[in-house]
């Protein structure tokens, strides 16, 4: 069982999510929120730059040296009572869980936010066990309610609006008396946390994902705002933690600066509500914890990317700054991508994961304003990573036919600027006098994609290269004169 791919359906999705009212009115509060909390919470720091250099190098080295710091980090688990466990795929990784579940006779699992779980199928694996899984970030419980995927990788529900969250509280919560209002967001999370509270306290097995994995101390992190995270490791019999090869990181003090740049990036925190440090299982004298504790490592594909051209990628620490500031991103939201992880880094990571095949679509729904990399706290070079699966796509022959001749056209005339140069002034010629008279045009041969939504401008005066040198020919004489004036001078 795997999650639902419709990636290749992306064209198809982006005009559903255009068509969208409530999505629309959702995504129109994206932008403004998380880029300005981003870039108040950067400028407070002045060595904010500083530490975008360091946790890039961390996350470099960790990557160099990822053999390692695997092995001492699953010694470690097991010196702390631990259990670590190696999944070469999604198939493989819900096996394990699957098996932990049943050897302690686990009905409900609690789960929280973890989007390796989205990717490995989880929920729906442990449903057809009966099995119930129960997400217990706000967020994840919406969608889940819905029947929906996340839509972002920190903000799962952005594409909701409140009058859609009251409306499935309403459908859902049977026990949900009609006269109650639920208008205020405060109600709404109320309504939310007394359901929730219950299945905190009746699950037999809880899941979280890791924001990191510390090879020093075998020591799992999450980061939450809600809360949520902490019940579910510390209330069941188990604690299942599920998370990807790229997540390790060497020490305690490199998980510290990785942190200061986490959240500023993400929300524009100082630093979010709980960071949450697990190591082991309840040990003689705890108060509290769970009884077995465990760490399921994916790589899912990864290995093949540390070893290539993609490896950049595996730096990400999922803070979600790359699609709060992606304007496409905020034009379509998350699920038109098709798949577990949206906007800039999913436009890079789903490639890897699933094939060039089924998502080629998602490096092209880029503008390459470079926005994606001017915030990545890792300084991933996003739009270069795209370019490459791009040119992957072009090699293998997946663009269509129209648009791989048309570009050996253009390629033919490019390299060749005896000939590029007369072509381009022929072409705006023509396209200048056709256009005379309304300057613009609502239809062209070969610009379908641009017309049928906006009008395409007649082209005015010389060509850019043609008006490039003469600009060049009048700096160079007004120097030449400035000269000559100061010989003269002299």
């Amino acid at each position: 069982m795997s999650v639902e791919i419709t990636s290749p359906a992306f064209k198809q999705n982006v005009a559903h999510a255009l068509d969208d009212v409530n999505l629309q009115t959702a995504l129109a509060k994206v932008g403004p929120g998380f880029i300005s909390r981003r870039l108040g919470a950067a400028d407070k720091m002045p060595e904010f730059e500083a530490l975008r250099d360091s946790a890039r190098d961390i996350k470099n080295h960790t990557l160099a040296h990822l053999d390692l710091y695997m092995e001492r980090f699953e010694a470690k688990v097991k010196e702390m009572g631990g259990h670590v466990h190696f999944a070469v795929d999604a198939a493989e990784a819900r096996d394990i869980v699957t098996d932990i579940c049943r050897r302690l006779g686990a009905k409900t699992v609690t789960k929280g936010k973890t989007m390796i779980s989205e990717e490995i199928g989880l929920n729906d694996h442990l449903a057809a066990r009966g099995i119930e899984p129960v997400e217990t970030d706000l967020g994840e419980y919406l969608i889940q309610i819905r029947g929906e995927a996340p839509s972002h990788i920190i903000a799962p529900a952005i594409h909701l609006t409140k009058d859609q969250v009251e409306a499935d509280f309403r459908r859902v919560h049977a026990d949900l008396p009609p006269e109650r209002d639920l208008s205020e967001p405060t109600s709404l999370l109320a309504e939310a946390r007394g359901k929730l509270r219950q299945r905190f306290l009746a699950a037999d097995v809880g899941v979280t994902g890791a924001n990191f994995l510390v090879a020093e101390t075998g020591t799992s992190i999450i980061v939450t705002n809600e809360g949520n995270g902490d019940l579910t490791q510390t209330l069941p019999k188990a604690h299942v933690v599920l998370a990807s090869i790229e997540k390790l990181v060497p020490t305690l003090e490199d998980v510290s600066q990785l942190l200061r740049v986490l959240a500023r990036s993400a929300t524009g925190q100082e630093m979010s509500v709980y960071t949450t440090f697990s190591t082991g299982p309840r040990r003689a004298g705890d108060a509290d914890g769970p009884g077995e504790y465990h760490v399921v490592i994916l790589d899912n594909g990864r290995s093949g990317m540390l070893a290539g051209q993609l490896r950049e990628m595996l730096r990400c620490i999922r803070c979600g700054a790359c699609m709060n500031h992606c304007p496409v991103y905020h034009a379509i939201g998350g699920h038109a991508y098709g798949w577990v992880y949206p906007g800039p880094m999913g436009a890079v990571l789903t490639p890897s994961l699933i094939g060039i095949e089924k998502g080629a679509n998602l490096p092209n729904a880029s503008t390459f304003c470079g926005r994606c990399e001017e915030v990545c706290p890792v300084r991933i070079p996003l739009p270069k990573l795209m370019r490459h699966w791009r040119e992957k796509e072009f090699e293998r022959h997946l663009t269509p036919a129209p648009q791989r001749y048309g570009l050996g056209v253009w390629g033919f005339f490019a390299r060749r600027g005896w000939l590029y140069r007369p072509a381009t002034r022929l072409a705006m010629g023509a396209l200048a006098l056709l256009g005379r008279t309304r300057g613009r045009f609502s239809s062209l041969p070969l610009a379908g994609g641009w017309t049928k939504y906006r009008d395409f401008p007649a082209p005015e005066g010389d060509t850019f290269q043609a008006q490039w040198r003469k600009r060049k020919e009048r700096e160079t004489l007004a120097r030449a004169e400035a000269a000559a004036a100061r010989g003269d001078a002299a």
